[in-house]
Order: C-alpha cells, then structure tokens, then sequence
C-alpha cells in the first residue's frame, strides 16, 4: 500500500496531523535562511532597468553554458556534433539558431542529460506532466527549489500577501477519500497557513458546504486552479449568494486564467484574481504586475519566443496571430540542465514586446506577455456533475506515456487517449486507471484507446481535455 493509499484509510483529524506536518517538513526545508536571501536579491532587481536586467541574464546565461559543456555528457556531445562552441553566446540571441529540447529527448537521453557536478546525494526528484499528459521525473537541486520559490514569493508579495497569509486553496491534490458524501471536503495545513480544498468533490450538492466553510475560516487569500475557483464563483452567482466577507487576494496557477473566468471571480468574489506562470522545469516564469501586465522574470530564466509556425520570422504575416513557442534555459538547475526546452505552450505578445526603461512601483522591468496559451482545457463532468479541471496531475509518474488526451462526450463517461512510449506494457495501462480510479471513483466509466498520434490544434497545442459537452466546454 502506498502513501496515498494508506493516507486515505485514516480518520478526518489523522489526515488534518498528517497535513499539517507535511506543510511544517515543506515549510523547514523550503523556507530557510537560503530562501529569505534569495528572495531578498530577487526584490532587489525590481528597481533595475531593462538593460541591467537583461545582462544579468545574459551572464547567468553564459556560466550555465559553461557549465553544460563541462560536466553534460550529453550538451558536449551534440553540440560537438554539430559545431556549436557555447563560448560564441554572449547573449540570448545567440541562441537562436541551437537545436531545441523537448521531453521525449530528455526521457530518452536522461542519464547523459545528468550534470556530472552535482553528485546524487544532492539532488531531489521533481515531477511535472504538462500540457500534453507525458509524465517526466527530473531531477533538481535544493537551491534551484529555493530560488524557484523566492521569485514566486517576489510575485504574491508584489501584491501584498506574505508567507504567513492564511489561504484557501483549490488545487487537485487527492486530499478527501473520493467516496466521503458528507463534509469536511477540505483539510488543514497549519503550519503552511492553507484550508486545503478538494478539488474532487466540487459538486452542486457539496458547494454549500464549501462556502460555508469559507465564510466560517475567512482566509484572506484564495489560490488555486481557475477551473476550480470558476465554479465556486458560478455557484454563488447562480444563487445570487456572496460570502460573508471579501478576500484581499485571489491568485491562479497551473492552468491558463480565462477572461470569462476572470470576470466571473471578479463578479462573486469581488475582487480581480492575478496569474501567475511557471512550471517544474523552471524553464520560465511570467508573473502578472500589480498594474495588470504579464512580465517576463528574466533574472530566473533566459525565455524565447519562436514563431508558432515553423520556420516563420516575428516579421511574417500571421504569426502574431498564431502566437509564439515558449522556449526556455533553465539558469538555476545545475542537476538537470534543460537548454532551450520545449514547454508546449503558445505565448502572445503585444506589439511592444520590451520595456526599455524599468516600471513604475517597483515592478520587474522584463518582455511583455499579452497573453499565455498553455494548459487550456475544458472541464471533465462526472455523474454526479461534478466539474474536474487540471487533470494531467494524474499523468506526473507515468513516465512511459508519450501524450495523452481525455475526451468526452458524455457526462460520467471518459476516454483517455495514448500515444505509447518507448517500454509501455499492461501494467501502465494498470496505473493509468487506478490513478484515475483514485480521483473519479465510481462516476466515470474509463476507456483506453491507443493511437499513433494525437490531433493539434492549428498553433500545433495539444489540447488535454476535449470536451464536447456543454456545460463541460471551456
């Protein structure tokens, strides 16, 4: 029996203890001395201009090539292959013309991928699904988690939300056995300041409990996936309800923020939700300013933006339309060093893509972002209506999965599109639905198809969730 599994199996104030102390182990390990001096440098660079900033990055940059060519087996290699002398990159220009990194590469090439500088003692395993459903486990250093944390920290406390800020959290953490009926449908993280909200029971039967507990606790700051925070603020509209308070802040992650879903929050929450984009890989990072402006974090990570579609210019026609690859470096990671990955999510930009002179209010002086187009899904609806959105969590270890895609055009009915990778057998088809048994219970009838490959939409995204129910569609 796994953690999960025997988590699960224990009473209500057992599982509230075993909560708790995995926030105290998170917040012991994350928030040290290490941490407050990162985030004390990140805010530091919110008063530099453009300029500054960008070679600062452009310095990270060239260290982190030398030290891929040094100790990466697989860097050296190819990059020997084709010709390429990182000495030659001076800023992140330079990198146009490198070979891009996606995640079957990284998969397949794991162990030469490996910085032979950072012994095994050292690292930690991290875990990310993305957008297309193909699981990746990677490793990552103590430092880089610190770092990553401080500018997402630099970010909410732009906005005035501290570390030790209550929050409710709506997010896909298996929290709540699937088969409780009755409330509590959250748990308490004391330590982390978090009412952890199930994002498995938010169902018109359970939503009044819901509410109830948010206006019985009062947490100041509301974060979660939008989907999630969508329904709850739909809820309330449709009774022409409101909570007993206003929060101060709401902020969105992991999914993209909607602008029918930000006007929704806004309407029952009465407050406008903030976004956030980032993801494990630490390949890049755009925070939303307290004006409303996506920025690029550029002392985190060295970003690009290449034309959706392939081999165009930024100059051509219609690529603005399309939008741009979001490509990037991961500066911090010295475990895994990833150069110019893929991350699978498409980014508009407005016509002015740079701030040449740093913002006024002590914001990040980096390239504008007009919009994100990553992680966009529609809902999956249960039997019992229950509204699940942000499921590629469940594809996060199944590492032999190359895409996945969940479509359905009945409620309570699930078919989980795969494209196999390299040593699937039965027994991932095994895992697969058990941990979709995990999350759904006996509300969904699960189907299994293969397929050589998936459909992309015509920016070349992969949509993870089709949905053409409409109550289900985005």
């Amino acid at each position: 029996m796994n953690q999960e599994a025997l988590y699960l199996r224990l009473p209500v104030w057992l599982q509230n203890l075993a909560c708790s102390y995995e926030g105290w182990r998170i917040q012991r390990a994350r928030y040290n001395a290490d941490f407050w001096r990162r985030l004390a440098e990140s805010e530091e660079r919110l008063g530099w201009p453009a300029a500054q900033l960008a070679n600062f990055r452009d310095e990270r940059l060239r260290g982190f090539l030398r030290h891929c060519y040094e100790t990466v087996p697989y860097y050296r290699r190819t990059w020997d292959s084709l010709g390429l002398n990182y000495q030659k990159v001076q800023t992140l220009a330079d990198l146009a013309a490198w070979p891009i990194l996606d995640k079957t590469t990284v998969r397949a090439n794991y162990a030469e991928l490996l910085s032979t500088a950072v012994p095994e003692k050292d690292r930690v395993i991290a875990h990310t699904s993305g957008t297309t459903g193909a699981g990746l486990r990677f490793a990552v250093t103590r430092e880089f988690q610190r770092e990553q944390w401080a500018v997402w920290w630099r970010y909410r406390r732009w906005h005035g939300i501290q570390t030790d800020t209550w929050c409710g959290y709506f997010g896909g953490r298996s929290l709540v056995p699937l088969g409780q009926r009755q409330p509590p449908f959250w748990r308490m993280n004391h330590p982390g300041r978090q009412i952890m909200f199930s994002g498995y029971h938010v169902s018109p039967t359970n939503l009044p409990a819901y509410v109830a507990q948010l206006n019985r606790l009062r947490p100041p700051w509301l974060h979660g996936y939008p989907s999630l925070l969508a329904v709850v603020a739909g809820y309330l509209l449709d009774q022409g309800e409101k909570l007993d308070y206003q929060p101060q802040w709401i902020t969105t992650g992991a999914e993209n923020l909607l602008a029918n879903q930000t006007a929704l929050i806004e309407a029952a929450f009465g407050v406008r939700p903030r976004q956030h984009y980032g993801m494990s890989e630490g390949v890049a990072n755009i925070s939303e300013t307290v004006t409303g402006k996506l920025v690029v974090d550029e002392d985190f990570a060295a970003v690009e933006f290449v034309p959706a579609i392939r081999g165009a210019s930024p100059g051509d026609t219609g690529t603005q339309h399309q939008g741009h690859r979001i490509i990037g470096t991961n500066l911090a990671n010295l475990a895994l060093p990833l150069v110019r990955y893929e991350v699978g999510d498409i980014a508009q930009l407005p016509p002015v893509v740079n701030d040449e002179k740093n913002t006024t209010g002590g914001e990040l002086a980096g390239r504008r972002v007009a919009e994100i187009d990553g992680r966009l899904e529609d809902y999956i609806v249960l039997k019992n209506g229950a509204k699940l959105g942000r499921m590629d969590h469940i594809f996060k270890d199944l590492v032999r999965i190359q895409e996945a895609q969940l479509y359905q055009n009945e409620p309570g009915k699930i078919c989980i599109r795969i494209v196999r990778g390299q040593g699937y057998t039965p027994a991932d088809e095994a895992q697969l639905l058990g941990e979709f048994r995990q999350r759904v219970g006996d509300q969904a009838e699960l189907q299994v198809e293969y397929h050589p490959a998936l459909a992309r939409t015509p920016t070349g995204k992969l949509r993870f969730v089709v949905s053409q129910i409409p109550e289900g569609r985005i």
